[in-house]
């Protein structure tokens, strides 16, 4: 089996897929970057017994790193546990999405595998709408083409700048506001984060759609798209698991090389 790690700013997520590339377990957690490979390798261990899994049926491991002072002790931490040598997806040097914007290996990892799964999955022209530590949406040509992208402050991220900088408005749930003119001030904070972001993916989607040739689908992944999802009209389908497919397919196009 294959274990795809997606090394994201404030999240990690591990993922154990099968030879089918379906996802059998995924686990969300904080991005710590002062970790030891040791740490990192008994964080896993532990992961893995509560799943009653065994790190034997590791035979192949995947990064997608945006975090490259975690590498080395994630890689540390791979080889020692596991006895594996993990293979890195470098956004310039893999060759299943063509990458046209100008600085390819300034691309994120990330964002690369989810484009490569979701043009696996869901064809092309695709917009695919992330929602973590930044909201970014990247743009896949009819093509195939990885065309670029445009990226605002994550919703998590806006938040916490709003809230640190004031000294009366409280921490809110990201729940969907049942109207825009809040009563109160959770209510106002909630309607003007939801509200803002879902405008803001409404205004990206239909330039995006433009530039593309007309309506495109539309697919949210990363840790908020499904609370964006219930008040966005624009986003077609919330898909997860992008990219652990696409780190899956790039795993196998390495072993098939």
């Amino acid at each position: 089996m294959l274990l795809a790690i997606d090394v994201g700013n404030t999240e990690t997520k591990f993922g154990i897929l099968d030879e089918d590339g379906s996802v059998l377990q995924m686990w969300r957690v904080r991005t710590l970057i002062h970790r030891t490979p040791d740490e990192l390798g008994v964080f896993i261990t532990q992961l893995f017994a509560v799943a009653k899994l065994d790190l034997r049926t590791i035979d192949r491991i995947v990064i997608a790193s945006v975090v490259p002072k975690l590498d080395f002790a994630l890689v540390g931490a791979c080889k020692r546990f596991f006895s594996l040598t993990p293979t890195m997806l470098a956004p310039e040097k893999q060759r299943l999405i063509q990458i046209e914007s100008e600085r390819a290996a300034e691309v994120g990892a990330d964002l690369v595998a989810a484009a490569i799964g979701g043009a696996a999955r869901y064809g092309t022209p695709l917009i695919i709408a992330s929602y973590g530590t930044a909201t970014v949406f990247t743009a896949i040509s009819r093509a195939g083409a990885f065309l670029g992208a445009a990226i605002a402050p994550g919703i998590n991220v806006s938040i916490d700048a709003l809230v640190g900088r004031t000294a009366k408005l409280p921490q809110v749930a990201l729940d969907p506001p049942q109207r825009a003119i809040g009563r109160n001030t959770v209510e106002a904070l909630q309607a003007g984060i939801m509200l803002g972001v879902v405008g803001a993916t409404r205004l990206v989607v239909e330039r995006f759609s433009e530039e593309l040739g007309g309506r495109t689908r539309v697919i949210a992944t990363g840790g908020l798209a499904e609370v964006v999802a219930r008040s966005c009209p624009s986003i077609d389908i919330v898909d997860p698991h992008l990219s652990m497919l696409g780190l899956y397919l790039f795993a196998n196009a390495i072993r098939d090389a």
